[in-house]
C-alpha cells in the first residue's frame, strides 16, 4: 500500500506551521509532539499506521476556515479526521499533512420535532441524535454497529447505512443539508430543512465524498417516528444457500422488512459466546428479520416469514415476544466485531456488496478463498441489501499473515464486481479499495471523478492517497478545471 511521498519542502516548514496553527487555534488545540499524536497514527483500519505531521483541534467554523485558508495559501495537505472510526483507512494520516481534527464539534444544535429536523455538529455520535430525541418518540434511522462511537460527520464521508439501511436507507437517504468549508477557506450552505432543493445535487455529491471536496461542520438530518410495533424473528438454517434462497423470497413477496441480517455460523458461535443472545449454535446460518409498523400489519408479516423459512427448512425459528428479547437478538448481531475480535488477534473487515441472488455463490467462493490463502473468516452482512461483511482472521506477528489477508480481501472484492456487485456498500474505498478501483471502474471513468475533485480542490490538498489508484493533475484532465480563485457552482449561498 503505498502513499504519496512526503513534500519535504513542507516538512521542512513545519514549525512555522505549527506557530501559524498556534495563531488560529490557540491554547491545546494544536499537537506537534510525536507522544500526543499517536493516537492519531492510524483509524480503525489498523493494519496501517502512519504519525501525521501535525494535528489540529478547532471549535468553530471560522477556525476551520482559517486552517484551510492557510493551508491552501501555503500548499499544505490536509486530512480530516472525526472519530477514526473508518474501516477503509479514510482518515489515515500522511507524513506532510495537517490532521484536521473535529471532535469538538460535538453539539447538537437545534432539535426541530415540527420539521421532524436535527440540527447537529458533525463530531456528534450516530446514536447521540438518537438520544437527544427518543423522549418525544423518535429516532435517527442509520445505525452502523460502531453507532455509540462513529460521528454524524464520518457517516456523511463514508456514507454508512447500518441494520435497518433496507427499508430507512443509507446517511445519503436521511441528510436534509450541510454547511462546509472549501479548501480554500469558503463557507457553503447546501440543503436545509426541506426535503429537497432546485439544481445540481451537491449533497448527494458531498455524501460519500470521504473528505476529499470539503469539510462538513454542521448537519441537518430528519429524524423519524418510532414505529408502534417492532418484532424479530430469528432464523436458524441448515446451509447459506437455503438462507440465500429465504432472503430472495422474502423480499420477493413484496416484503421489506425494518432490517434484515444474515450471520454464518462461526460469526454465531462468537457472538454467543460474547454476548448470550441465545442464537442457534449448530445453523449454518442465521437470518435476524425485524418487522416494523403497526401491530395487525407485524403480525401479519411475520407468519409470511415464517412460512417462507420453513418452506426452506429452517431448522430454528423464535420471534422476540417483548423489547428486552428484542433487543438480545440484535446485541449477537451488533457486538459481532469485537465477538470476532476475541477469537483472532487481528482481523480485517471487509466491504462489498452483491445481487442477493449471489448471495449463495459468494459464500461459496470465500469458503473456496479461505483454503487458498490459509485463514479463516467469518461472515455478518446485510443480507437484504446484499452487503457483505467478511471478517478475516490473521495475527500481524507471524510473517506473512498480514500479506494474505490483504490478497484475501482483494480477491473477495474482486469476486463481487465479478458477480455484479460493487467494491463498497458503507465503509468507502479509502487506501483499503483504492488499487481495485480500476476492477470496477474504467479510466474514462475515475478521469470524470477526478473531475469533479479538481473543480473542488485544483491543487489536491484535501485527504490525497485516498480514492482514486493514480492521481492526475487537474490541467492534464482539462474541461471542469476551476480557475484559481474561483469556486464551483457560482449559486451556492456562501458565509
Amino acid at each position: 500500500m503505498l502513499m504519496p511521498k512526503p513534500d519535504q519542502s513542507v516538512l521542512e516548514r513545519r514549525d512555522l506551521i505549527v506557530n501559524a496553527l498556534r495563531a488560529i487555534v490557540e491554547g491545546e488545540g494544536v499537537i506537534a509532539q510525536e507522544e500526543q499524536m499517536r493516537a492519531y497514527e492510524t483509524d480503525a483500519l489498523t493494519a496501517y499506521r502512519q504519525m501525521p505531521m501535525i494535528v489540529v483541534l478547532p471549535q468553530t467554523t471560522k477556525q476551520v476556515s482559517e486552517i484551510l485558508t492557510y493551508c491552501h495559501a501555503e500548499g499544505i495537505k490536509v486530512v480530516p479526521r472525526g472519530a477514526g472510526t473508518s474501516l477503509s483507512g479514510g482518515a489515515l494520516p500522511l507524513a506532510d499533512a495537517v490532521l484536521l481534527g473535529l471532535g469538538k464539534f460535538n453539539r447538537i444544535l437545534d432539535v426541530d420535532f415540527e420539521n421532524r429536523a436535527v440540527v447537529a455538529q458533525p463530531g456528534v455520535t450516530n446514536l447521540g441524535i438518537t438520544h437527544a430525541v427518543e423522549q418525544e418518540g423518535f429516532y435517527y434511522a442509520p445505525d452502523p454497529s460502531s453507532q455509540i462511537a462513529c460521528t454524524i460527520g464520518g457517516n456523511i464521508a463514508e456514507n454508512s447505512g447500518g441494520v435497518h439501511c433496507l427499508k430507512y436507507g443509507l446517511t445519503t437517504n436521511n441528510v436534509l443539508g450541510i454547511e462546509m468549508v472549501t479548501i480554500q477557506g469558503e463557507v457553503i450552505r447546501i440543503g436545509g430543512k426541506h426535503l429537497d432543493s432546485e439544481g445540481y445535487d451537491l449533497l448527494g455529491l458531498m455524501t460519500g465524498s470521504e473528505g476529499l471536496l470539503g469539510v462538513v461542520t454542521e448537519v441537518t438530518v430528519r429524524i423519524l417516528k418510532k414505529p408502534s410495533t417492532a418484532r424479530a424473528v430469528l432464523v436458524g438454517l441448515a446451509s447459506s444457500e437455503a438462507a440465500g434462497a429465504c432472503v430472495a423470497q422474502v423480499i420477493g413477496a413484496g416484503i421489506i422488512p425494518g432490517g434484515m441480517e444474515m450471520m454464518d455460523n462461526p460469526a454465531v458461535n462468537a457472538a454467543e459466546d460474547f454476548v448470550g443472545a441465545g442464537y442457534p449454535r449448530d445453523a449454518a446460518a442465521l437470518l435476524i428479520v425485524e418487522l416494523d409498523g403497526p401491530k395487525v400489519e407485524v403480525d401479519y408479516l411475520i407468519g409470511r416469514v415464517r412460512e417462507i423459512a420453513e418452506a426452506n427448512g429452517a431448522t430454528s425459528l423464535r420471534v422476540s415476544e417483548n423489547e428486552e428479547e428484542r433487543n438480545a437478538f440484535w446485541a449477537g448481531r451488533k457486538s459481532a466485531f469485537p465477538a470476532v475480535g476475541r477469537i483472532a488477534a487481528d482481523y480485517m473487515c471487509m466491504d462489498g456488496t452483491i445481487p442477493r441472488k449471489m448471495l449463495p455463490e459468494i459464500l461459496r467462493r470465500m469458503s473456496e478463498m479461505s483454503i487458498k490463502h490459509g485463514l479463516r473468516v467469518a461472515n455478518v452482512f446485510h443480507a437484504g441489501d446484499g452487503n457483505l461483511h467478511p471478517l478475516i482472521l490473521f495475527d500481524a506477528n507471524q510473517p506473512g499473515q498480514l500479506e494474505a489477508a490483504e490478497a484475501f480481501g482483494g480477491d473477495i472484492l474482486k469476486a463481487c464486481v465479478e458477480l455484479g456487485g460493487v467494491l463498497t456498500g458503507e465503509h468507502g474505498v479509502g487506501v483499503e479499495k483504492r488499487d481495485l478501483m480500476g476492477e470496477m471502474f474504467t479510466r474514462v471513468d475515475l478521469d470524470q471523478q477526478q473531475r469533479v475533485k479538481c473543480a473542488f480542490d485544483p491543487k489536491g490538498l484535501l485527504n490525497p492517497g485516498k480514492v482514486f489508484p493514480q492521481l492526475h493533475r487537474c490541467a492534464e484532465l482539462g474541461r471542469m478545471r476551476v480557475h484559481e480563485g474561483q469556486l464551483p457552482f457560482p449559486d451556492i449561498p456562501r458565509f
